[in-house]
C-alpha cells in the first residue's frame, strides 16, 4: 500500500496551525490566498497587477464590492508569517511599470498581506461584520505543488512511472543519457557517492531540458531538482528514479537501497513540510497556466500540460471550509471551480487597418526584443500592428498524439509572439498615471474573494 498523505503527526500539527489560524481571524478576518502555476504561467505578475489595480483604483467592474463603491480603504500591511520571504511587491510593480520589464519567475515562497476596509452589503452584515478583511497572498512556484502527489507514491511507484514517461515521445531523446546511465549500473552493487552524483545530475538536466521554452513541458517532478536552493548538494536532493525495479527488498547497503532513503528524505524533508505548513493552510486557491506557450510548442506539449493539471488537481479535496473541517485539516474550498481565460497585463490593445481594400484586425504593440515576425527581428522599443491569425475552428489536432497512425497530426498555424508590458507612466511626473491594464482580472478577484466581502 502506498504510504498516506499525512501522518498522525502531520495531522496533529495542521490542526494545530490551523486552531491558530483561527483565533487570529477571529479577531481579523482572513483568507489565505495560494498563488502558484506552471512553468512562466504569470505568478509573479498576478499578483503584482491584482495589488496595484486594489491600491490605484483600477477599473474592476465585475469585482462588485469595489464596483459598488463598498470598499473605502486598501493598504498593504505586515505579513503575519515572519518566516516567510515577503513578495515584493514594490520591485515587481517597478519592473512592469516604469522599466516595462517582465518581473523575475518565482524561485521560492513569499507572502503578501493587503488589507480592504468595506461595508457590507447588507445591514445585517454591517451590524455582525468588522468590516475588514486581510488576504495573505501566498506565491508559490508550481514544481512544489505537483510534488504532493508523491507523498502518496512508494520509490518504486514513482520510479515505474518516471521512466515510462520518459521513454515516449520527445521525453525519449532528452533522456537518453539519464537513461544510459542508470541502465549500466548495477542497482545491487554497493552504494558509491560519485556514482549518486553522476545519476541525480543527469536526471536533473533531462528535467531541465524538458522544462526550457523549446520543450514547455510541464510534468516534472521532483521540482526542488529544478530549483533545489540551499539544499543544492544534500543526498535529499541527490536521487534519481531507476529502471526495472522489482518488487524484492533492496540488498542493505545497496545502491537502490541508497535511491530509496533518499526518495523518502526528500518526501520527508521537503514535500512534507510545505504541505504542512503552507498549502494545507490555504483558503482559497488560484493555478496559472500559459495554455500559448503549450500550444505553441505542438501537441505534445499541450497532452504534458493536461496530464500536470490532473495531477494538480488531485491535490485539492473537495468541500467547503467549516468550523470543523477548519480544526481537522484546512480544506481548500471545492464548492465553487472556476476556469477562465485571463491576462494579468495587458500588453496589446486591438485596432484596425485597411490592406487591399478590406477592414484587417490587428493588435499594436511593442515585440520583446529578440521577437521575429514574418523575417524582421525587433529591438524591443519599436511598436507594431500584427494580425494574430485565426484560432481552430477544431482544437482537437492539438490534443493528438504527434504520431497517429503513423502521420503527424496536422496542426493548426499557431505563433505566439511575446510583448513588453504597456506604458503606462505619466511623462516626467515620476509617478503612476494609470493603474495597470488588464483583461478579466477583476472576474478572478470576485470568484476567489468577493463573497467575503458581502
Amino acid at each position: 500500500m502506498p504510504p498516506s498523505l499525512t501522518s498522525l503527526t502531520d495531522s496533529a500539527l495542521i490542526a494545530f496551525d490551523n486552531l491558530a489560524d483561527r483565533a487570529s481571524t477571529l479577531t481579523n478576518p482572513t483568507l489565505r490566498l495560494g498563488v502558484t502555476g506552471l512553468s512562466r504561467a504569470g505568478k509573479t505578475v498576478f499578483i503584482s497587477s491584482l495589488v496595484h489595480n486594489l491600491l490605484n483604483g483600477g477599473r474592476l467592474p465585475l469585482f462588485e464590492a469595489m464596483r459598488s463603491g463598498r470598499v473605502s480603504n486598501v493598504r498593504l500591511e505586515p505579513q503575519p508569517d515572519d518566516a516567510i520571504p515577503r513578495f515584493q511587491y514594490e520591485d515587481h510593480i517597478q519592473a512592469l511599470v516604469r522599466d516595462r520589464l517582465w518581473p523575475d519567475s518565482t524561485r521560492a515562497i513569499s507572502e503578501l498581506r493587503i488589507t480592504l476596509d468595506y461595508q457590507s452589503a447588507s445591514g445585517w452584515g454591517r451590524w455582525f461584520s468588522a468590516g475588514k478583511l486581510s488576504i495573505d497572498i501566498v506565491d508559490y512556484p508550481g514544481e512544489w505543488l505537483l510534488d504532493l502527489p508523491l507523498l502518496s507514491q512508494d520509490y518504486k511507484g514513482f520510479s515505474d512511472s518516471t521512466v515510462a514517461l520518459a521513454q515516449n515521445g520527445v521525453r525519449a531523446e532528452l533522456a537518453q543519457e539519464w537513461l544510459a546511465i542508470a541502465s549500466s549500473l548495477d542497482i545491487n552493487a554497493p552504494a558509491d557517492e560519485m556514482t549518486a552524483r553522476r545519476l541525480a545530475e543527469s536526471f536533473a538536466a533531462y528535467l531541465k531540458a524538458c522544462k526550457s521554452d523549446e520543450r514547455s513541458l510541464s510534468t516534472l517532478p521532483p521540482g526542488r531538482l529544478l530549483m533545489p536552493g540551499d539544499l543544492e548538494g544534500s543526498p535529499a536532493l541527490t536521487f534519481a528514479p531507476l529502471p526495472g525495479l522489482t518488487d524484492e527488498k533492496a540488498p542493505k547497503g545497496s545502491l537502490r537501497a541508497m535511491m530509496e532513503r533518499r526518495y523518502d528524505a526528500y518526501k520527508s524533508i521537503v514535500v512534507k513540510p510545505f504541505f504542512r505548513e503552507h498549502f494545507a493552510r490555504l483558503d482559497r486557491q488560484i493555478v496559472l497556466i500559459d495554455t500559448l506557450q503549450a500550444v505553441n510548442r505542438g501537441p505534445e506539449a499541450v497532452q504534458d500540460l493536461e496530464r500536470a493539471l490532473g495531477d494538480v488537481l488531485a491535490c485539492f479535496r473537495p468541500g467547503t471550509n467549516s468550523l470543523l473541517s477548519s480544526l481537522i485539516g484546512r480544506r481548500i474550498d471545492g464548492a465553487g471551480i472556476e476556469v477562465m481565460a485571463l491576462a494579468s497585463v495587458r500588453a496589446t490593445r486591438e485596432a484596425t487597418v485597411r490592406q487591399d481594400g478590406h477592414d484587417l484586425p490587428v493588435i499594436v504593440g511593442t515585440p520583446m526584443a529578440g521577437e521575429t515576425i514574418n523575417g524582421e527581428t525587433f529591438d524591443g522599443n519599436r511598436k507594431t500592428a500584427i494580425f494574430p491569425g485565426d484560432l481552430p475552428e477544431d482544437p482537437e489536432p492539438l490534443f493528438r498524439s504527434i504520431d497517429r497512425d503513423g502521420d503527424k497530426a496536422t496542426l493548426p498555424d499557431v505563433n505566439v509572439v511575446r510583448f513588453r508590458p504597456p506604458n503606462i507612466d505619466e511623462p516626467g511626473s515620476g509617478g503612476i498615471r494609470l493603474s495597470v491594464p488588464h483583461i478579466r482580472l477583476d472576474r478572478a478577484m470576485q470568484f476567489l474573494f468577493g463573497d467575503k466581502l458581502a
